[in-house]
C-alpha cells in the first residue's frame, strides 16, 4: 500500500491505477456473466415455448459485440482516475455513443433475423419478398439515421440546419433518380396490392410466362419458350395483367355446324348428345347447347360449359373427349358436320335457269370445239 501511495504514473497515483484495473476486470466479468445468464434463460424459455420472439431476442443478445463490453468496463474504471476536466466532461457523451451503437447493432441484427425468418417461412404460393425487403431496408435506414442525428445532437451539433440540408439534397436526388424511384414505388404497390405473386402464370401485352422473382426495380418472368424476361415494375403496372394462376375454372365456348340436309327431328336431338358428351367427360359443368343460327354453309350450334379445374392440359383432354363423343353421336344420328360448300346456278340471257342436260351438252360441245381448234392449229 505504501508503494502504491508513493508512486505515480502519468501523474496519477498507482493506487488509482490499481483500483481502475480491478474495476475494469470486475466490470467485464460481471457484464459478461449477466449477459450469458440472460441468454441462457431466454434460450431455455425459447426451447420450452417455441415462440419466435424468444428465439429472436436470444439470437440478438448472443450477437453482442465483445468490444462493447470491454469499452463499458474501461469507462467504469476511468472514474477511479483523476482525468483532466476536459476529458472527464466528455465521459457522458462517450457512454451515450457506445450504448447507442450497441442498441443500434442489436436492432439491426433483429431486423435482419426477422426478414430472413419471414422469407423462409413464407410458402411458395404466398411468397412475395418485396414488402419484407423494403420494410427491412426502411427500418435499418431509419435506425442508423436516428442514431447519427442523436449522436450529433448529444455532442452539441445543431442538427436543424443539417436536417434541412438533407431535405433539400433528398429532393435533388429524387429528381435525378426519378425512374428508379418510380420502379421502387411500383414494387411496393405490387407487394401491397399483390396483382401477382411468385409462381403465378401471367400474360401482359405479348408476354406470357411464370413469375420467377419480384425485385425492387424489375420482375423476372420465365416464358413458355424457356427464356427469362426482365420487365420493369412500372411497365407491369401500366399494362393489363391476366393472372391465370388465380383462375378457379374455365368457361369454354365452342361452335360446330351440321349439313343443311339434316331434318328437324335430328336437330332437336343434337343438344342432348352434346350435353351427355360434356357430362361424361368429367371435371365439367354443363351450361347450354343451342341451335344458334342458319349459317352460310351449315346449321350452327353453340355450346357453353365449364371446366372445374384451371389446368390447361386437362381442358384440352376434356375437349378432345367431347369432340370425339359428338362425332360419334352425329354418325349414329345419321347426319354429319358441314363442310364449306357453294352452289352456283347458271341462267340464260332471258332469265331461265340452265338445266343439267343443257349444261352437259354445253360441256361436250365446248370440249369438241377445243379438240377441233387444237387439230387445226
Amino acid at each position: 500500500m505504501e508503494w502504491l501511495n508513493a508512486h505515480t504514473f502519468l501523474r496519477v497515483p498507482a493506487r488509482d491505477w490499481a483500483a481502475a484495473t480491478l474495476t475494469v476486470i470486475a466490470a467485464y466479468a460481471v457484464l459478461s456473466s449477466v449477459l450469458r445468464l440472460i441468454c441462457n434463460r431466454l434460450d431455455a424459455r425459447a426451447r420450452r415455448t417455441g415462440h419466435r420472439f424468444d428465439i429472436l431476442v436470444t439470437a440478438v443478445l448472443r450477437d453482442t459485440h465483445p468490444l462493447f463490453i470491454a469499452l463499458a468496463a474501461l469507462l467504469a474504471g476511468s472514474y477511479f482516475i483523476d482525468l483532466p476536466t476536459r476529458i472527464a466532461n466528455k465521459l457522458d457523451h462517450i457512454w451515450f455513443v457506445i450504448i447507442g451503437f450497441q442498441i443500434a447493432l442489436w436492432l439491426n441484427r433483429g431486423v435482419k433475423l426477422w426478414a430472413r425468418d419471414r422469407l423462409s417461412t413464407q410458402t411458395h404460393a404466398t411468397r412475395n419478398p418485396v414488402i419484407t425487403s423494403m420494410t427491412a431496408w426502411v427500418l435499418r435506414f431509419a435506425l442508423w439515421s436516428m442514431l447519427l442525428l442523436a449522436i450529433l445532437a448529444n455532442v452539441g451539433v445543431n442538427i436543424t440546419a443539417f436536417v434541412a440540408s438533407l431535405g433539400v439534397g433528398g429532393v435533388a436526388v429524387a429528381l435525378a433518380v426519378q425512374s428508379i424511384l418510380s420502379d421502387l414505388f411500383a414494387s411496393l404497390a405490387i407487394g401491397l396490392d399483390k396483382p401477382f405473386e411468385i409462381g403465378d402464370f401471367i400474360v401482359f401485352e405479348s408476354i406470357a410466362g411464370t413469375v420467377q422473382n419480384v425485385g425492387l426495380k424489375t420482375t423476372r418472368i420465365r416464358s413458355l419458350s424457356g427464356e427469362e424476361i426482365i420487365a420493369s415494375n412500372t411497365a407491369l403496372l401500366k399494362s393489363t395483367i391476366h393472372n391465370y394462376k388465380r383462375m378457379s375454372e374455365r368457361r369454354i365456348v365452342f361452335t360446330f355446324g351440321v349439313t343443311y340436309d339434316a331434318r328437324a327431328a335430328q336437330l332437336q336431338k343434337i343438344p342432348d348428345i352434346v350435353r351427355r358428351a360434356v357430362e361424361a367427360a368429367g371435371n365439367t359443368r354443363f351450361d347450354r347447347a343451342h341451335f344458334k343460327e342458319f349459317g352460310e354453309n351449315a346449321l350452327n350450334f353453340e355450346v357453353v360449359y365449364f371446366v372445374t379445374d384451371p389446368d390447361f392440359n386437362l381442358y384440352m383432354d376434356i375437349q378432345q373427349r367431347i369432340n370425339l363423343t359428338i362425332l360419334e353421336g352425329l354418325e349414329n344420328l345419321g347426319t354429319s358436320f358441314a363442310l364449306p360448300t357453294r352452289t352456283i346456278q347458271l341462267v340464260r340471257r332471258d332469265g331461265e335457269p340452265v338445266g343439267p342436260e343443257e349444261l352437259a351438252d354445253r360441256k361436250s360441245t365446248g370440249s369438241s370445239q377445243r379438240v377441233n381448234a387444237r387439230a387445226s392449229g
